[in-house]
């Protein structure tokens, strides 16, 4: 036997435990709440999500980063592709979520000058290389982007490349958790916390949430391991009536996260108000660019800002992504709302819970 093998046999003896466990203390119902839309695309890989007891149901959460992006931030961003002289360097993901009259890619296809890049440097390169355009970096993501597009309004700062812009859409994940579990609108009975956020900000960024929700919270990893663990822990504590934050992902995750990298984001942003689709708007649960680096704040720079637009008519987006609905619950979800034909953010971006029920998952 090769080494590889004898890993890959173990992680499924281990894996198989893992799930006997699973299904040992899974006596009662539960409802446990996958935040990370990576997750919710691996717990289908993985046929994790089908091999459950059906007492354990998973339901989706805030944490796919395109879905949350406001309808009207992304009018905001149409309305800068169509800006002159304007080059506007965004996340693939981004290119095909309808706003309410356009999409990005619509934008580009009518003349626009939009392109796909796979790091904010990409952008920051783009602008060095065309001085007479203006270059404007769509900025969408949670904490876990963040970082590195402040260090790359940092670096324009430092090169002079006053042609260099970030429209600042970014969002906090735990503010957003907490304002969920507020509303009280859905029965949630723990938490399956982000792993790449978590790298960012750390587990003490959700001990509040905790404290204040006497929810269970568990970090997790990505792997089919990874899951089953925290599962486990989760259900172990539903069980126990405990609440605790746990973290089935210390590879890596830590209790204070990545200090060089808050400390960067705290440099370029400070926290404000942000609106969330299907939430609405949260306190502090954004970030907005310092004053100190306003030449570099699109929406400072060409005075455009997201306005309060309906959602699309028919759409769920808003419900999957605080756990109320699952897809197949959606009236336009597999019939009108196709990945080829989408109407809402859940069927577009690769982390999204529409998509992913789509592809793995087509009965209710």
């Amino acid at each position: 036997m090769t080494i590889k093998y004898l890993e890959e046999y173990r992680s499924r003896e281990i894996a198989g435990g893992l799930m006997a466990r699973i299904r040992q203390i899974a006596v009662r119902p539960v409802r446990i709440m996958e935040v990370c839309g990576t997750h919710t695309v691996a717990l289908f890989r993985s046929g994790i999500r089908s091999m459950l007891p059906d007492t354990v149901d998973l339901l989706s959460g805030p944490g796919c980063p395109v879905c949350v992006t406001d309808q009207g931030e992304i009018d905001a961003f149409v309305a800068l592709a169509r800006e002159p002289d304007v080059i506007v360097a965004t996340f693939g993901d981004l290119m095909r979520v309808p706003g309410s009259g356009s999409s990005l890619q619509q934008a580009r296809a009518a003349g626009s000058d939009v392109r796909v890049v796979y790091s904010a440097f990409d952008a920051l390169d783009i602008a060095r290389r065309n001085p007479s355009r203006r270059v404007v970096f769509l900025g969408v993501g949670f904490e876990t982007t963040a970082p590195t597009i402040a260090a790359t309004i940092v670096t324009a700062r430092k090169r002079g490349l006053e042609n260099f812009s970030v429209f600042c859409a970014h969002k906090r994940v735990p503010p957003a958790l907490k304002a969920l579990l507020s509303s009280g609108q859905v029965r949630i009975d723990g938490l399956l916390l982000p792993g790449h956020v978590s790298v960012i900000i750390g587990v003490d960024a959700y001990r509040d949430l905790v404290r204040r929700h006497a929810r269970p919270c568990v970090v997790a990893g990505f792997e089919a391991v990874d899951l089953l663990q925290a599962l486990v822990l989760l259900l172990e504590q539903i069980g126990d009536g405990r609440a605790r934050l746990a973290n089935a992902y210390p590879r890596a995750v830590t209790d204070g996260g990545n200090p060089k990298a808050l400390e960067m984001m705290a440099e370029v942003f400070r926290p404000a108000d942000a609106r969330w689709r299907g939430i609405g708007v949260i306190a502090d649960s954004g970030l907005e660019i310092r004053e100190r680096f306003a030449a570099f704040d699109a929406a400072r720079v060409f005075g455009i800002t997201a306005r309060r637009v309906p959602e699309p008519a028919g759409c769920a987006c808003g419900e999957i992504l605080t756990g109320g609905r699952k897809p197949p619950q959606c009236g336009l979800y597999a019939t009108v709302c196709t990945p080829a034909d989408p109407v809402g953010p859940c069927m577009v971006s690769s982390e999204g819970t529409c998509a992913a029920y789509y592809r793995y998952h087509r009965s209710p």
